[in-house]
């Protein structure tokens, strides 16, 4: 479903996005000129894998599930992508087919710039060429910063540091304790367990054990931080 316009909430998400709020007035507002919104239901396919890129696109709200898909047919979640943040943009400059498919990871919306004006606010303002290279390399770095955790971390560790991260980008204080906070992405163990390229099952242990230390608690609705500080110390500590 396509509405035209962001909603208040929706808007404070883009405008606030680490990347896009350092951008000029000018160059923002250009881009939100021409941009147009898309929502989608939980498990709706944004983009796929393999077809040429015609938007960039921003999360504004709720989340977008990057995957592949193995040789024996199973979905391998890699990454979400969390309101604020924007994506689609490598495949347009280098003219190539997009490399992973997108979902909808509950009620999600988008905001879409096409390629054509994309190309157009590119000649208009040098700055966005500038600001697009910083931000691949902020991808580049958080992507060695993967590799080294999964080569040089316990899970224990990489678990820990992974609840802090979706923490930052989904926390929601807790109504009955303000110490704990709720992580409002809703992930099933199988999910975190593949973007921590480890098993459900060792996973699922990690986090029991968590759990017993009074760290976190499993509820039906998802995770919730007890103790950051020990999560914090965690990570740390086992690094």
């Amino acid at each position: 479903m396509n509405e035209p316009i962001l909603t208040i909430v929706e808007r404070e998400a883009i405008n606030s996005g680490r990347w896009f709020s350092a951008l000029s007035p000018s160059l923002r507002h250009d881009i939100l000129r021409c941009a147009y919104v898309k929502r989608y239901k939980d498990g709706e396919l944004i983009t796929a894998r393999g077809e040429p890129p015609e938007q960039w696109i921003a999360c504004a709200k709720g989340a977008v599930r990057v995957s592949s898909t193995s040789i024996s047919g199973k979905q391998i979640t890699l990454t979400y992508v969390e309101p604020g943040i924007w994506f689609g943009d490598v495949a347009i400059f280098d003219g190539d087919r997009r490399t992973h498919d997108a979902y909808a990871h509950g009620s999600t919306s988008v905001l879409c710039v096409a390629k054509a004006d994309f190309k157009k606010i590119l000649a208009l303002h040098v700055e966005l060429y500038e600001a697009l290279l910083r931000l691949h390399a902020r991808r580049i770095r958080q992507l060695y910063g993967l590799v080294e955790d999964l080569n040089t971390l316990p899970l224990r560790a990489r678990l820990a540091k992974q609840l802090l991260h979706l923490v930052r980008s989904y926390g929601v204080p807790s109504l009955s304790d303000g110490s704990e906070v709720r992580i409002g992405l809703h992930l099933a163990q199988e999910e975190l367990a593949q973007l921590l390229g480890a098993s459900r099952q060792r996973v699922n242990q990690e986090l029991k054990s968590m759990e017993r230390e009074e760290t976190i608690r499993i509820e039906p609705g998802g995770l919730v931080i007890c103790d950051r500080d020990a999560l914090m110390h965690i990570s740390e500590a086992d690094s």
